[in-house]
């Protein structure tokens, strides 16, 4: 496992662990994440993702309102025609295979519109960054970008908590990173549709 990988693994674990502990105070989702790409994310990789995760932890401080964390990790792919590409000035005839993995970490802010029932809208916002992984593939040649991007994300959604506090969501979230000093300068955006399972107490 390469050192940042590692680093973002252990992260998650640890902020995992601290989610589990503070669940009986907390409003807690796991969700299913699909990601369609924006911007230079987009002419890099136009095809949507299908494989991502989301977790979100809030602490109710008030009925209608919850602050916390959230994370997420979203992988793009596509598949490129057989033609000639032109990569750090050396051209290659081939297949490409582009990847791009993204890793959300945000602090967040919720304002729930409809607190104690069971059908329950919300808006939200989260600032922090995302990691991007970037690989481009060909032949035996292998091109691999990074970064780390300020970010944005607003979100909008709806909860349906059914007895015992378990229930349903789904939201849409833009995840908008902004330029970087890093190998990949471009800011690296995408939508998400969140859908999962929601744990709150």
């Amino acid at each position: 496992m390469r050192p940042t990988m590692k680093k973002i693994f252990l992260v998650t674990v640890f902020c995992m662990s601290t989610v589990g502990a503070l669940y009986a105070q907390s409003n807690t989702s796991l969700t299913y994440s699909i990601g369609f790409s924006t911007g230079n994310l987009n002419e890099f990789i136009g095809n949507a993702s299908f494989r991502g995760i989301g977790l979100d932890y809030r602490k109710m401080v008030q009925p209608n309102i919850g602050v916390g964390l959230s994370f997420g990790w979203n992988i793009f792919y596509e598949e490129m025609d057989r033609a000639t590409y032109t990569i750090d000035n050396i051209s290659l005839t081939g297949k490409q295979y582009r990847y791009s993995n993204h890793f959300p970490i945000l602090l967040t802010g919720s304002y729930f519109l409809k607190p104690g029932e069971e059908t329950n809208p919300f808006v939200g916002l989260g600032i922090g960054t995302i990691y991007t992984k970037r690989n481009t593939d060909m032949n035996l040649y292998t091109v691999a970008q990074e970064a780390w991007n300020f970010a944005l994300q607003p979100e909008i959604g709806i909860q349906r908590t059914f007895e015992g506090g378990a229930g349903v969501t789904i939201s849409g979230k833009y995840y908008y990173g902004f330029k970087s000093g890093n190998e990949l300068t471009e800011p690296q955006s995408y939508f998400a549709i969140n859908l999962g399972f929601v744990f709150s107490k």
